[in-house]
């Protein structure tokens, strides 16, 4: 059952697309860029878990940024509202327009290209609509890596991935997706071209512009190019699965990795035996790599850019011999380390299908949150006592990222409970956890970002102050709230 979009809802403009409009903005995309039929624009006004669904007077697909600004402008000029839309893949409804919305959706689906791969700058400039996997393909024909990775890369696309500042599964090496950026070039509300795409490490002229628009969600304007950073490709990866004794002790292996890895720890990700399962019921194809009947596991990466040299132990060996002193201090219960690239990828399609998995299990709920690493059990512990002492069936699956502080606190349902049953406890359990997540200094949304699922979250936690600069510099920007309205803030 779809989930009721926030009440009271924001306003947005209203102002309609008339016959001239849609004439004019045909004329700049062609026919094959203008979609105003109801089956051509279902899949642009759904969100990709199909639970909300908004409307549109047109989708329009621009194929160039001078498309993007002609198409910006004529909507400046008429106060016509605008979604900016990547892949469609967001979690949050950010992408995805209210009901009331009259104007248009902006898909940049068709602006696909890569413009440059510069392998000795360790730089690659890309058009907005490039699909993730598409961009990590290219970088390693050139022998280099792209570190952004997540569930969705198949079908995600980079502009709306820095759109939102995704993060994914390398973030505790790499960093989030506006840490690697080096320029941008963006379609400001007016119709204006910002050209910042430099690729630059060090440009110490004035404010950051490009950090405005990551994280922004298309409210302050469209990414329609990036310059993005390489980095050398991994030559000796070494994937292993750990049934863990808690995630107290995950945070243990995860301290001590680091050192003994050679700073080599690409990933650390932390899954419970529900998380497991519900892929295991969910996904064909997949495997338990340990069968083991444990409440927790850890899925550990470490890679290195160097190739293994014969004769010296290389990740697999040194895994191997911090695995033995993790048995011994008793933080390891069971242990298996891929032997080849497909036991590998087996252990990494459990973890990124939790999100299909989910959908094809019912009614859910989950939160994006995260915390100081050392917080995260104690977290855990009090979150779930908290929730459970609201709705004691309710069934949890966490997991997350947990090298870099981030928890995905999921629920499912309790079993033969509809989406419209649990709906009349989601509020109080969602102000249990964030209120939980807050009062240990955390944040309310990691990586997911706030769309329209977390608005009103977002009001009530961060400070008049915090809420009046944003505010301050959306208005600076977006004077007639046309850039993707009654998203992340209440203007």
């Amino acid at each position: 059952m779809p989930t009721a979009f926030p009440s009271p809802v924001p306003t947005i403009p209203t102002t309609p697309l008339t016959a001239q409009l849609r004439d004019a903005m045909r004329a700049i995309v062609g026919e094959k860029g203008f979609i105003e039929d109801e089956h051509g624009m279902q899949p642009f006004i759904t969100d990709w878990r199909g639970l909300l669904f908004g409307r549109a007077g047109a989708v329009v697909r621009p194929g160039s940024t001078e498309e993007v600004s002609k198409v910006v402008r004529l909507c400046h000029e008429h106060g016509v509202a605008i979604v900016p839309q990547g892949g469609n893949t967001g979690l949050m409804g950010g992408a995805t327009p209210w009901p009331a919305h009259t104007g248009i959706v902006l898909s940049l689906g068709r602006m696909n290209r890569v413009l440059d791969v510069d392998p000795v700058g360790y730089a690659m400039t890309v058009e907005a609509g490039c699909v993730l996997e598409t961009l990590q393909e290219t970088a390693s024909r050139h022998d280099r890596f792209l570190p952004l990775s997540l569930g969705a890369q198949g079908s995600c696309m980079i502009g709306g991935n820095l759109s939102t500042n995704a993060g994914g599964v390398q973030v505790l090496r790499y960093g989030n997706a506006r840490n690697l950026v080096l320029g941008l070039e963006v379609v400001l509300p007016n119709g204006d071209v910002w050209n910042g795409l430099r690729a630059l490490k060090k440009d110490n002229t004035g404010y950051d512009l490009k950090h405005l628009f990551m994280g922004a969600e298309g409210t302050l304007g469209i990414i329609t190019k990036a310059v993005l950073k390489l980095w050398p490709a991994p030559k000796d990866v070494c994937t292993a699965w750990l049934a863990v004794r808690d995630p107290r002790a995950a945070l243990e292996i995860l301290s001590e990795a680091h050192a003994a890895s050679e700073d080599n720890v690409g990933s650390c990700e932390l899954l419970s035996r529900a998380a497991v399962d519900l892929v295991m019921r969910h996904i064909p194809g997949v495997q338990d790599p340990l069968k083991a009947d444990t409440p927790w596991y850890l899925l550990l990466e470490w890679s290195s850019s160097r190739p293994r040299q014969d004769g010296a132990d290389g990740m697999s060996e040194k895994l191997e011999a911090f695995l033995a002193d993790q048995f011994e201090a008793g933080r390891v219960l069971d242990a298996v380390i891929a032997q080849t690239v497909s036991q590998s990828r087996n252990m990494w399609r459990i973890r990124e299908a939790m999100a299909e998995a989910a959908r094809a299990e019912g009614p859910g709920i989950s939160y994006d949150v995260s915390v100081a690493i050392s917080r995260i059990p104690e977290f855990i512990d009090k979150g779930l006592k908290a929730v459970l002492d609201i709705l004691p069936s309710i069934r949890p699956y966490p997991l997350g990222h947990i090298g870099d502080g981030n928890l995905h606190f999921s629920f499912m349902g309790p079993i033969g409970m509809d989406q419209q049953t649990l709906n009349q406890y989601t509020a109080a359990i969602t102000r249990a956890v964030n209120d939980l997540i807050t009062s240990m200094g955390g944040s309310i949304s990691a990586e997911h970002g706030i769309g329209i699922e977390k608005l009103d979250e977002l009001s009530h936690y961060r400070s008049k102050t915090e809420l009046d600069i944003m505010r301050t510099i959306k208005r600076a920007l977006d004077p007639q709230n046309i850039m993707n309205p009654g998203k992340v803030l209440r203007v």
